[in-house]
């Protein structure tokens, strides 16, 4: 098996080369999807925010009010580290559960937002970087995803430098131009990927 770390700022694109890659065969496991997942209503996850940021935090229905959670944590670091003490060791355990369920011979790409700020690369045999200027993240979260830009400029602080991201990159996807560019160079590294996983799998 061939363990990949895909991580890239907030705005670079990473989830469309996530779904690429899915759709070339790759066992994808979203940490983003789990940590929706571990914190949903009758979950102890949920029920160790609620102990710590208030009952404030929920909606009527009893589910995660996350726009409201998110304003609590993204401007207070130490607010952003008690809610990733609760979330970040139950996503591991999922995703180390859903690896285990994978082939021995499958490509497992682990969609990981915060690889670089916890210091998560080393866990990979190889980390894929998707990247873009900045400038290039400001305007997609405000023209598509129509974030107020005080919001996004907030967001993109609150994660590693574009530097910090490519020192840790073992391949780099650059996701800086238009999305029909994008494509040739994701499955330029998929076969890269491929290759790696064949020499894994070779005996000796």
């Amino acid at each position: 098996m061939l363990k990949v770390g895909l991580t890239g700022g907030i705005g670079a694109g990473k989830s469309e080369v996530s779904r690429l890659f899915a759709s070339y065969g790759a066992v994808v496991i979203d940490a983003d999807r789990i940590a929706h997942e571990v914190v949903e209503p009758g979950t102890p996850g949920l029920a160790a925010v609620v102990a710590e940021f208030g009952e404030e935090v929920l909606n009527a229905d009893g589910s995660l009010d996350r726009p409201k959670l998110g304003g609590i944590v993204f401007a207070d670091p130490d607010r952003l580290g008690a809610l990733n003490a609760i979330v970040h060791p139950l996503v591991g355990r999922r995703s180390a559960e859903l690896e285990a369920a994978a082939a021995d011979d499958a490509i497992t790409v682990h969609d990981v937002p915060l690889l670089t700020e916890n210091g998560l690369a080393p866990l990979y045999d190889v980390v894929v970087v998707v990247d873009a200027a900045p400038g290039t993240q400001l305007d997609r979260l405000v023209r598509l995803r129509g974030m107020a830009e005080d919001e996004a400029r907030s967001r993109m602080a609150a994660q590693a430098t574009r530097e910090q991201r490519l020192a840790v990159a073992d391949l780099v996807i650059d996701n800086d131009g238009p999305l029909e560019a994008l494509e040739p160079q994701v499955r330029k590294v998929w076969e890269a990927l491929r290759e790696r996983a064949s020499r894994i799998s070779r005996p000796n």
